[in-house]
């Protein structure tokens, strides 16, 4: 039997951060950061003394099919600051999924304050104005700190009371929940075979000591880092993105992470697939989102990544077959102005020129002045035609140009001229043919698009080409920026 999607009673109303009335209820919440299920009915709430002698409250899904004849996966999942178990159960997937892959989901509350006992947090927050939260004072010694110590316990305790397979154990969090998994993994990671988190980063003075080492005693540990687009918890881009950097390096020097990445999108979802000596990293960049997690995170984690990794009895990592192939997009371009490097199917090639932004322009009749109608990224001809495998050539002045696609047909521009002849038929493209240090340059965007029919997407000076839908976001326009420079 498939899964099924419960239909809900959609509040819209609503302006809490969690209703208390969704807890036992088939009330939904849909905003553009945090999107929820109906309630589980499978969902139990525990209490229980499990370290430090404090009582702490967690939240345990166990699926229909589990019947204790065989060891399954563990996946516990870490809530935002201000929230809890059982919403974190209901703002993510991960019930859905245990149903259909069979795996036991524990969701934990912080011990204190609904906010999880991090690091330095403490510190940030009130070196921060415009921060008004209530946050746990973090003991000097990490072995005092409670919610580690509960979380450490509660894996135990999950271990004794299910058959958990102790190889395939897995943490993911949400916004404060991402920074205790973060912190989890630093200190315990040899614990698991996989951590993933939403919507925060953590800041350098947890991530390295004073003179620069990794603060790091858990070891490499797969790592996947969500990221909303619009997540606007580190300030302005520019410092977000600083942040985001931030966390990637770190964790590629844990997991012995080099060379580039594979870089896949998927509608909105961008992915950067990393592969490391030590254990992989994946990072994903979702367009238009704001702070909070998408409801469907959950199954991209475990599909691309915790589906294909588990943990022998001595430590060492094991790669298995992911349920999807975290590989990169098959057919995929991008440039960016200035550069005359590309991004060409996941790898790095030459152009002979780099390309330029060029305005399509309406002056006639405004007594001198101009309105901008369009404005393309014009790249080399000769490259592009190499890019689709057609022959190129040019007069002897290389002002005209004649490309012959392997379909047979065949097309001509000329400097200075708006119109393409493809086949001895006329088509306007969207700006005219340039010349520049010996080069024609015609729009990527029309070239792509009127030629093969492929979807382009611009974001932040740069042009992604692809064959299927996909919406560049920001940050993945900034990765590939980076590896083009």
């Amino acid at each position: 039997m498939g899964l099924k999607l419960l239909a809900g009673a959609p509040n819209d109303a609503n302006r809490d951060y969690v209703p208390q009335g969704i807890k036992g209820t088939d009330m939904t919440i849909n905003e553009n950061g945090n999107n929820s299920q109906v309630y589980p009915a499978r969902l139990q709430e525990c209490t229980g003394v499990l370290a430090d002698g404090l009582e702490d409250v967690w939240y345990e899904y166990v699926p229909e099919s589990y019947d204790g004849s065989k060891r399954v996966p563990l996946v516990v999942s870490n809530h935002g600051g201000q929230m809890n178990g059982w919403a974190q159960a209901v703002y993510s997937s991960w019930t859905m999924l245990a149903e259909k892959e069979g795996f036991i989901c524990v969701f934990p509350n912080a011990h204190s304050l609904m906010m999880w006992t991090i690091q330095g947090m403490a510190d940030r927050v009130r070196a921060n104005p415009n921060l008004v939260l209530p946050i746990p004072m973090d003991p000097e010694d990490f072995r005092d700190n409670h919610d580690l110590n509960f979380l450490r316990a509660l894996i135990d305790h999950m271990q004794k009371k299910y058959r958990i397979d102790a190889g395939r154990i897995y943490m993911q969090g949400m916004s404060m929940g991402h920074m205790m998994t973060d912190q989890f993994a630093r200190y315990y990671g040899d614990i698991l075979a996989g951590a993933a988190g939403s919507g925060a980063s953590a800041f350098a003075t947890q991530l390295y000591t004073a003179d620069g080492a990794l603060r790091n005693w858990g070891g490499p540990v797969p790592t996947w880092i969500s990221h909303p687009e619009k997540n606007g918890m580190d300030g302005p881009m520019g410092d977000e993105e600083a942040a985001q950097r931030t966390g990637r390096t770190y964790w590629a020097k844990v997991n012995g992470v080099h060379g580039r990445p594979q870089i896949r999108i998927v509608g909105e979802d961008n992915f950067a697939f990393y592969a490391g000596d030590k254990a992989d990293m994946v990072y994903l960049d979702i367009k238009n989102r704001d702070h909070g997690q998408a409801l469907d995170e959950a199954f991209y984690y475990w599909n691309y990544m915790f589906s294909g990794v588990h943990r022998e009895p001595d430590g060492t990592l094991v790669k298995d077959k992911t349920v999807w192939e975290p590989a990169g997009d098959t057919f995929s371009l991008a440039l960016t102005p200035g550069c005359s490097s590309a991004w060409l199917h996941n790898e790095v090639v030459p152009m002979p020129i780099a390309p330029m932004w060029w305005q399509k322009l309406k002056y006639h009749g405004l007594e001198g002045g101009q309105m901008v109608r369009g404005e393309y990224l014009c790249a080399s001809l000769r490259f592009l035609a190499q890019v689709f495998g057609a022959d190129y050539a040019t007069d002897e002045a290389g002002l005209e140009a004649t490309v012959r696609f392997p379909d047979g047909r065949v097309a001509k521009f000329s400097r200075g001229v708006i119109g393409c002849l493809v086949d001895d038929n006329l088509h306007a493209m969207y700006c005219e043919t340039l010349h520049r240090g010996g080069e024609l340059l015609v729009s990527v965007e029309w070239f792509c698009r009127f030629l093969f029919h492929l979807h382009v997407s611009v974001c932040n000076d740069v042009v992604y080409v692809t064959d299927h839908f996909a919406e560049l976001s920001a940050f993945m326009a900034q990765i590939i920026r980076e590896e083009l420079r």
